[in-house]
């Protein structure tokens, strides 16, 4: 009796999943592009006055802004603040990609089964891929921790907070990137910029009352969607458009030209129209 109540279990979860499955996947294909421009504009109207007003940022005034709440979300759940600042440097481009100007999502994450907010569409691993809108900058961040707090990167939060360099490691460990260099790319720009300033250590106790209470999230989280949903690590951050030079790229980003060649072994000034470039030093 016992072991037939188990297949049945079994079973059904096999049946729930199938069809969850069967629902994503027809979402996906049934989306038109027409639908996605339309989505898109709206988006665009609905957040026109920030985007109007919008204001690059250099590496430098990136991490002046987003400092603060990046040591709130690594006190609140341990994910070290220079983690999570290099890892919005990479993904977003220093906060100048399309998708941070216009849904202020600054680690490129996806939309999920569990995603109730708005959405905004653009090609990444495949065409008309759906992202998440955020009402402000601060959500994506915080996002960012509620997302981590999957069950494959639970031994993440074992670590101590200001293990920066674990971190890095284990992200790409649980699949994070599937960027080999991944590990070394978030390593090499928390060193560049001392990010490891904003990291702070933690007594014994606070560490176990901060594990359990995590931990405990991530054992609620069991069952929702794991999916990968970040913008991969090894895709570049900018592609060349008509009319761009490495010059106005360089200044787009704040970065130098010779900063800007070195990121993607550019031996001269040329570079060609739809050319991925890497544009976080």
């Amino acid at each position: 009796m016992l072991r037939f109540s188990c297949m049945q279990k079994q079973l059904f979860l096999l049946l729930i999943a199938a069809i969850c499955f069967s629902s994503c996947s027809s979402r996906k294909k049934t989306i038109s592009n027409r639908q996605v421009r339309k989505n898109n504009e709206n988006i665009k109207k609905d957040n026109r006055d920030a985007i109007a007003g919008y204001q690059s940022y250099t590496s430098l005034s990136y991490i002046e802004r987003f400092k603060g709440i990046a040591i709130q979300e690594m006190n609140q759940n341990g994910i070290p603040a220079s983690i999570t600042l290099a890892q919005g440097l990479f993904e977003s481009g220093s906060g100048n990609s399309d998708l941070a100007r216009v849904a202020n999502n600054h680690f490129g994450i996806k939309c999920t089964s569990d995603w109730k907010g708005k959405s905004y569409y653009k090609d990444d691993d495949s065409a008309n891929e759906c992202f998440r809108v955020y009402d402000n900058p601060d959500d994506s961040y915080r996002d960012h921790s509620v997302f981590l707090k999957r069950k494959h990167y639970a031994p993440l939060f074992e670590l101590d907070k200001n293990d920066y360099e674990g971190w890095a490691r284990g992200l790409k460990k649980a699949g994070y990137a599937t960027n080999p260099k991944y590990p070394e790319l978030l390593i090499n720009i928390i060193v560049k910029y001392n990010l490891d300033q904003y990291d702070r250590p933690e007594g014994e106790v606070a560490k176990i009352k901060r594990e359990d209470r995590v931990l405990t999230q991530i054992n609620n989280n069991i069952g929702k969607t794991d999916t990968l949903t970040q913008t991969r690590p090894d895709d570049k951050i900018y592609t060349v458009k008509t009319g761009d030079t490495l010059y106005n790229v360089s200044k787009r980003f704040g970065i130098t030209v010779e900063e800007l060649k070195a990121l993607n072994n550019i031996v001269d000034d040329h570079i060609s129209i739809g050319q991925k470039l890497v544009v976080v030093k």
